[in-house]
């Protein structure tokens, strides 16, 4: 009996000891990321400004409009126009500066709130997670009731797939009764919209539509192989996400023009059904091949610990070996990228609607920066630089409603800004290094926009986030 006491107490111990050093993890990394939260910081505290003599980059047309004055409300645009009275708000001379709507990424998967940092010091005043895990309810929560300085943030709730996709990273369906209680569930619960996922069969997918649709809930859609490609463009899906599922699905991993030039007549038929292409994502796969010092680099610093160590250095080992197996893969790669430019091509060609996104978080592609490289992408693809920025500003606003007071510069929009020295229009990577940024009005310096990439360089928080994953898995699944 004593010893059986002894086991009792020294399994409590343990135990108590494992939930101190849990709770200890998360102080620490709340004492470490106090930076975001916005009253630990005098600089972002107000919301309200008179800017003067700025270059204004509406994006409403391709123009500049010289020399103007902005009045920042609350965190709203209040006026513009030519000697606005600043009523009592602080002055900023601009200096001839160039005011752009802040980049808006509508592809993300974000792990920790030293990558909202990350994105705010890159422009990006919006995102868009796309695999929802409790721990961003809260920070979407944090964000929008402005404890916690961050790009505006709305999230998917987990990616919904059919019953042969097994994993961690995706929720099951088994039944129509239960697609449609998922998706009440995950409306109930907060999240902004559904994520659909490869593997819905037809039936299943069918109940996850209707449900939407009964509910006025915005799905997203990863496309499935399950049905054919133009089922996806329904009223209810907003955005199909990734070019190279083009090539995956309905080309039968072929580089074929004339089956693509069907592709594109979809998305020009279909004018309110987005494309998010996440080119940088899919080029990346070509950088692990080609670059074999690349998880070394300076670039991966900037990831999230955790998924460095496993999703990164997985998805580094699998393609290697994969190139080391079939020296044809490098240049296989490279075509296939080379296509997705032909295909984004045409469907601007078309008038199709082209909204920028990432896929920033996973593999080696770290977030923020990531948005620059495929806005260059796009202007490979044959836009011009103000093309290119509607799909990272003013595209994204015709989609979700909770994006339409968004991507342009004009009374009544929300004031996410970036203030850069020179002009956007002339070279998209002056948006890069901005001068300052503004988050719902909330100014945030340049200094303070480096020191956000310097805190998230090799940041120490490998425990805490296994500990947010271990919670999605015991809640969701």
């Amino acid at each position: 009996m004593k010893i059986l006491k002894k086991i009792l107490l020294g399994f409590g111990l343990l135990i108590l000891l494992l939930l101190l050093v849990v709770a200890g993890a998360f102080v620490l990394d709340s004492q470490n990321t106090r930076f975001m939260e916005v009253d630990s910081n005098s600089e972002y505290r107000t919301n309200s400004y008179l800017i003067k003599n700025v270059n204004l980059i509406p994006m409403t047309s391709d123009t500049v409009m010289r020399s103007q004055d902005i009045l920042i409300l609350d965190g709203k645009i209040a006026d513009i126009g030519d000697e606005i009275d600043p009523q009592s708000v602080e002055v900023i001379d601009a200096k001839g500066a160039f005011l752009t709507p802040g980049l808006i990424d509508m592809h993300v998967h974000v792990w920790d709130d030293y990558e909202l940092g990350l994105y705010l010091a890159n422009g990006v005043t919006t995102v868009r997670n796309l695999w929802g895990h409790p721990m961003h309810l809260r920070m979407k929560k944090a964000i929008a009731s402005e404890e916690v300085l961050g790009p505006l943030f709305y999230t998917s709730g987990p990616k919904l797939t059919g019953p042969e996709y097994i994993g961690d990273d995706n929720l099951q369906l088994f039944s129509p009764e239960q697609a449609k209680e998922k998706v009440g569930e995950y409306y109930d619960r907060g999240y902004d919209f559904i994520k659909t996922y490869n593997g819905l069969t037809k039936e299943l997918f069918d109940a996850v539509l209707d449900e939407a649709k009964n509910l006025d809930y915005d799905v997203v859609a990863h496309p499935s192989a399950k049905v054919d490609y133009a089922y996806h463009f329904r009223p209810e899906i907003i955005t199909i996400e990734h070019a190279e599922d083009i090539v995956q699905q309905p080309l039968n991993y072929k580089l074929d023009t004339e089956k693509l030039n069907k592709v594109v007549d979809l998305y020009a038929s279909h004018p309110a059904t987005a494309i998010c292409p996440t080119l940088t994502v899919y080029h990346n796969i070509y950088r692990l091949i080609s670059e074999p010092n690349i998880m070394s680099s300076a670039e991966l610093d900037y990831m999230n610990p955790l998924i460095r160590m496993v999703d990164s250095q997985a998805q580094y080992d699998w393609w290697s070996n994969s190139q080391a197996s079939d020296s044809t893969w490098q240049k296989r790669i490279k075509d296939q990228h080379e296509f997705h430019l032909l295909a984004i091509q045409k469907i601007q060609e078309r008038g199709g609607l082209i909204v920028a996104g990432t896929d920033a978080g996973i593999g080696v592609t770290p977030a923020g920066s990531s948005m620059h490289e495929e806005l260059a992408f796009y202007q490979q693809a044959g836009m011009s630089a103000f093309e290119a920025l509607e799909t990272a500003t003013i595209n994204p606003s015709k989609t979700h409603d909770f994006l339409n007071d968004q991507g342009s510069i004009a009374t009544g929009k929300i004031a996410n800004l970036i203030l850069t020295k020179e002009n956007p229009l002339e070279d998209l990577l002056a948006l890069k290094d901005p001068l300052k940024v503004f988050v719902r009005g909330r100014k945030i310096e340049r200094a303070t926009l480096l020191e956000f990439k310097e805190r998230a360089k090799n940041r120490p928080n490998k425990l805490v986030s296994g500990l947010r994953y271990a919670e999605n898995l015991l809640i969701e699944k």
